[in-house]
């Protein structure tokens, strides 16, 4: 993982600040599940039973596809920099809602051909956040980082659990340990983003779902980027350990001050 410009940081911030800091970031993961809630309620019904609406052979095929789908987004989104820089976050949900609008019109097949895409541009949106805590997403460890923000299932699944293991994973730079991460996170990222397709399956109702879902999508991972890539810079601003740091964030997460409503 690389670090920000340590020279423009200055001495270690107080434990006053850091204890708001963490606040602060624990109110972003509420805000985060907060949006799935929302989702859910508009679209009418459970995770599970959205799911229900793919087509079986969709459903038999969306962890393989998910898998590819990370490494070919990866790879957009990373070349995607050279063209275009950062992009404001409401730009970036502006974009994915009216593409899920768009691929929800045309049903199956347009929300299929819209799936990558919008994976795409959803890692792109993490890669801003990475960037403007402060961490070069040209950076190999960055851009890894960035795929275990995905580890964080997505706002139509609820797995308190899975949400709060994405903060302390952590695995070695190398070629092979990125295949292993994205198969270790390919297989929840397949359920979030079958829900996805199923709220999206209908013709002209599938507009509003997809607009409804990928609203959604964007606002949760840009908060979950800012929960990782802020609890990074934090153990370097406070010059605390980060695995301490993870400890009390989630401690703050499960208060019931900060679950969401």
């Amino acid at each position: 993982m690389s670090t920000p410009d340590l020279t423009l940081l200055g001495p270690p911030i107080s434990e006053d600040d850091t204890q708001k800091a963490l606040q602060a970031l624990a109110l972003r993961h509420a805000r985060a599940d907060g949006l799935g809630m929302q989702v859910l309620n508009a679209l009418g019904g459970s995770a599970a039973d959205i799911m229900g609406r793919l087509p079986a052979p969709i459903r038999d095929r969306m962890e393989d596809a998910t898998a590819e789908a990370l490494r070919l987004a990866m790879e957009a989104a990373h070349r995607s920099r050279g063209v275009v820089g950062g992009q404001p976050g409401w730009l970036n949900r502006a974009v994915t809602t009216a593409m899920g609008a768009a691929g929800g019109l045309g049903g199956m097949p347009g929300a299929m051909a819209e799936l990558p895409v919008t994976t795409a541009i959803l890692l792109r949106t993490i890669q801003d956040v990475a960037e403007e805590e402060g961490f070069d997403p040209s950076e190999e460890s960055v851009r890894y980082d960035c795929i275990q923000v995905f580890a964080a299932s997505g706002p139509l699944e609820r797995d308190d659990e899975a949400d709060l293991a994405f903060l302390g994973t952590r695995l070695a730079v190398t070629g092979p340990a990125l295949n292993a991460l994205i198969a270790r996170v390919a297989p929840r990222l397949a359920a979030v983003l079958g829900q996805k397709l199923a709220a999206q399956a209908v013709p002209v109702l599938g507009a509003a779902a997809g607009a409804a879902v990928n609203y959604a999508f964007t606002g949760y991972y840009q908060q979950m980027a800012h929960v990782h890539f802020g609890l990074r810079r934090l153990a370097i601003e406070a010059n605390r350990d980060h695995d301490e740091l993870v400890a009390e964030v989630r401690k703050l997460i499960t208060a019931p001050a900060v679950k969401r409503g």
